[in-house]
């Protein structure tokens, strides 16, 4: 990690991603901790409670997960951190080291840059349909994936061995339970079965960092 202790290395001014931006003062060095992003700390059940009455197609809030148990409300005693807007194409990543939360610039930034990270927000089978729009992005990168959601996590794909293997298996299953079909009909040609029935089981944004070693919606 470079350390570059000279003047504030960054201004707030608007943006035109989205809002208030922050931007680079003066040319930034890769691997330089531009600054942390802090707020009030609260509990998962807190943040959901704050923003429980905010209206479904708004996302703004300025929450980051520190962890399973704290969550960290720039809302509330931030700084200019909450300010950093997402990107599909970032000069900077979020850090977590010591349950503290970083900005880092992962290359070097000229001044009047602006500043931006992937919020890495995950999504949940409780999403809206339209959650992609609720949470558009619009950094104008050239890899903007039109959303500041992580993409849908892709189904593995079994391998053609793993598949004849299956269509094995599944062929000796039905076998047996015909089998075991034709054995109970011998059965109940001389006792009542009983018949049994299945039940059937049925099984919010947060900006994410990466942590390092030593937007909840």
């Amino acid at each position: 990690m470079a350390t570059q202790k000279t003047k504030q290395l960054w201004r707030v001014r608007r943006s035109k991603i989205h809002g208030t931006g922050v931007f680079a003062a003066e040319k930034i060095r890769k691997g330089t901790r531009v600054m942390e992003y802090i707020g009030e700390r609260i509990s998962h059940a807190e943040a959901d409670r704050r923003y429980e009455n905010k209206a479904a197609d708004d996302n703004h809030t300025f929450l980051f997960t520190v962890n399973n148990r704290a969550v960290i409300d720039g809302g509330t005693w931030g700084n200019e951190a909450r300010w950093v807007n997402h990107s599909c194409d970032p000069n900077c990543e979020s850090l977590i080291e010591d349950n503290r939360v970083f900005i880092e610039a992962i290359r070097t930034i000229q001044a009047g840059e602006e500043l931006s990270y992937d919020y890495m927000i995950e999504r949940d089978p409780s999403d809206a349909p339209d959650i992609d729009t609720i949470f558009a992005c619009r950094c104008g990168a050239a890899n903007c994936r039109g959303t500041m959601l992580l993409p849908p996590k892709k189904k593995k794909k079994k391998s053609s061995k793993a598949k004849s293997k299956a269509k094995a298996k599944s062929k000796a299953k039905s076998k047996a339970v015909a089998q075991s079909k034709a054995a109970a009909v011998v059965k109940t040609s001389k006792a009542k079965t009983g018949s049994k029935k299945k039940a059937a089981t049925v099984k919010k944004a947060v900006k994410k960092a990466t942590k390092k070693a030593s937007k909840k919606k």
